[in-house]
Parts: structure tokens; C-alpha cells; sequence
């Protein structure tokens, strides 16, 4: 119509469509993917399996070079139904794009561990819940915690040789040791020849300090349990509030019946340089609880030095058995690290924690 020209644009060709569920678990497209997924595209997919959601920003710093090379590629594992995205409201700005596993990269994963997609435990419409759940920016707060390690280590100072070598998501953590805690997840940090481990608590400041505080006899009573001792790192938004709930965090870790089994260290996301390149929590803004007054806040390969006690983890020769117990078999924890590009397959197992 001459009041509504069609544009040129409109002439270009069809819009690419992506495959229905019914679709992406079929032979065929199976057989596509075949040839289309690299290492790199089966580990994010395992890692969004593992860790629930991440944003664009997220999945670019953990393996792409560059912003517009991680959004392209994306946008291609969104139209073959590897991955499924949302974008939540926000009152100012706009809120980056949110990545969720979708049934084609399910049923690859299903694939790789000899099991069927129900075996899997995968199911969409639960997959798709992240994007109306009430914890959305607590779980993505966390992966963006662990996330600035991982660019971290990819983006090490002359002459380093640093690696997360281990992320455990807060959902493997309840399978282990639900019945006990439930940390916010659990990392494990080399540095040369060091390495640390810790379960993590981040407090977005939505919760009452108490409850933090609370959680110690949970910890203590893990280490008594199994005869292994793990840093508790406490993550928390402002040093006002670090303030407040060291006073806490002291209180109750002078009632425990054996302090030195649960070291706890506590820092401040404002304390990090904004005008560092890779700003992340494995520089110096850690100050262990026992620290004296006055005692300068440590980098995160340095905190062992504040517990002499406490064994370094070790890493295992052999896979062990892991949610044996849980409603769905678990394979083990993806490497936090992304695959090289010289790498055949994405690294499984990498993640499993030394003494865990």
C-alpha cells in the first residue's frame, strides 16, 4: 500500500527459526549438532547445567575473547536450541540477556553421560523458572563472584600462574551436604605451587546478619563430621556491613567448641579498585576474622598463611562416586576453566574439590 511501504529490509530473506522441543531431541538435529558444537559450546551448556543462568556479560568473560564474538556466538547456540535466554525488568537501564540450558543442549549433555534427557533430571518449564524466581540475582550475584575469578585467570599479570581449578554450584553443594549446610557454592584456588579452597557465603544485604552468623555451627559440625577443615569466605556488599557482621561472625565463633575448624575470612565488593582491569575477590581485600587489629586484608592465595592448622586440599588420582544418594545421578562438576582451542573435548571433572 502506498501509505505502508514495504521496506527493503523486510525482503532480506526468512527470519531463522528455532527447533521445538520435539525438534531438538530428534536424530536429525542431533546429527547437526554433531558438526556444529565445538568443546567451547558443550562446556557452556554444561556450565549453565551446573550453575542454572548466566548473563552474556558472564558467558563472555569465561570464554570469548571479546563481547561481540561471545554475542554471536550465542545468538547461534539460541537458534539451534542449545541454549534459551530471557531478559528480565528492570527499573533503570536494561538488564543484560539471561542464558538458560534449552532441550537441544540437554539432550547433547544426556548424550555425553550415556543417559536419556529424564535421566538428566532436565526439564524446561523448571530450567525456564530461574527467570521468575525471587533468588534470581542472589544465584546470578554468585556466578558473577566466581565468574570475575575465572577472567581473572584468564587474564593473569606477567609471569603468574593462577586457576580456579574448582566451582561447585549451591545446588551440587545441597546434594553433599545439605543435611548439614548450604553454601552460596564452593571454589578452589591455585596460585604456583599454593592453593586454597573455601565454601562461600554471599550476602546480597537482604538477609538479617544473625542468620549468617548462625550457619557457623552447621560448618562446625561438617568438620566434625568428616575430619576435614574448609575455609568459610563471607562475601558481603559494603564495609559497613562487613563491620556488622564480623561482630557477629566473632560472637558465635567464640561459642564454637573447636574455632580452628572453621576459618573464616570476610571482605567487601566495594573494597575492590574499580579502575583495576580485572578487578576480582583474589586480590587483597580478605581480612581472616582472628586477624589482629590493625592487620593489613590479604589476597586470596594468601589466606592459608593465616590458618598454619589448616592442610592444603589434594587434588584425587581417581573419580569418585558423586551424589550417589541424590534423586538424580550427578556427573561430575565442569571445569571452571573453558576448554583450550586445542582441547578435543570440554574438561569433565577438573572441578571435582581436592578433599570433597
Amino acid at each position: 500500500m502506498i501509505t505502508n511501504p514495504t521496506r527493503q529490509r523486510a525482503l532480506r530473506g526468512h527470519k531463522p527459526t528455532r527447533p521445538t522441543p520435539r525438534v531438538a531431541n530428534t536424530a536429525e538435529h542431533q546429527a547437526v549438532l554433531a558438526w556444529r558444537l565445538t568443546p567451547r559450546d558443550k562446556w557452556i551448556a554444561r556450565m549453565l547445567w551446573e550453575h542454572k543462568v548466566l548473563t552474556a556479560h558472564q558467558i563472555t568473560a569465561l570464554a570469548f575473547p571479546s563481547f561481540r564474538s561471545g554475542r554471536m556466538r550465542l545468538r547461534e547456540l539460541y537458534l539451534w536450541g542449545v541454549v534459551d535466554r530471557f531478559q528480565p525488568f528492570v527499573t533503570l537501564g536494561t538488564a543484560p540477556m539471561h542464558y538458560v540450558l534449552a532441550p537441544a543442549g540437554a539432550a547433547v549433555l544426556a548424550a555425553e553421560d550415556g543417559l536419556d534427557v529424564k535421566e538428566l533430571g532436565y526439564r524446561h518449564d523448571r530450567v525456564f523458572g530461574v527467570a521468575h524466581s525471587l533468588r534470581l540475582a542472589h544465584t546470578v550475584g554468585v556466578n558473577e563472584w566466581f565468574t570475575a575469578l575465572v577472567d581473572r585467570a584468564r587474564n593473569p599479570h606477567p609471569g603468574e600462574q593462577v586457576e580456579l581449578a574448582a566451582w561447585w554450584s549451591e545446588t551440587r553443594c545441597a546434594r553433599h551436604f545439605g543435611d548439614l549446610i548450604k553454601p552460596d557454592g564452593y571454589g578452589r584456588w591455585r596460585s604456583g605451587e599454593r592453593q586454597v579452597e573455601w565454601f562461600l557465603e554471599y550476602d546480597f544485604g537482604t538477609e538479617p546478619l544473625s542468620k549468617l552468623a548462625g550457619k557457623l555451627a552447621g560448618y562446625a559440625a561438617l568438620a566434625q563430621a568428616t575430619g576435614i577443615t574448609t575455609p568459610l569466605l563471607v562475601w558481603l556488599p559494603t564495609s559497613r556491613r562487613e563491620a556488622a557482621a564480623r561482630r557477629l561472625l566473632a560472637k558465635a565463633w567464640r561459642e564454637l567448641d573447636d574455632r580452628r575448624s572453621v576459618p573464616i575470612a570476610t571482605a567487601a565488593a566495594e573494597l575492590l579498585n574499580p579502575e583495576a582491569t580485572h578487578p576480582s575477590p583474589a586480590d587483597e581485600v580478605w581480612l581472616p576474622l582472628n586477624a589482629p587489629a590493625g592487620a593489613s586484608r590479604r589476597p586470596l592465595s594468601g589466606l592459608p598463611d593465616a590458618w598454619p592448622h589448616v592442610p592444603p586440599p589434594v587434588t584425587p588420582n581417581e573419580e569418585a562416586p558423586a551424589g550417589a544418594d541424590s534423586p538424580q545421578p550427578m556427573s561430575p562438576p565442569p571445569s571452571p576453566m573453558p576448554p583450550t582451542s586445542t582441547s578435543s573435548r570440554a574438561s569433565r571433572g577438573a572441578g571435582r574439590p581436592g578433599r570433597w
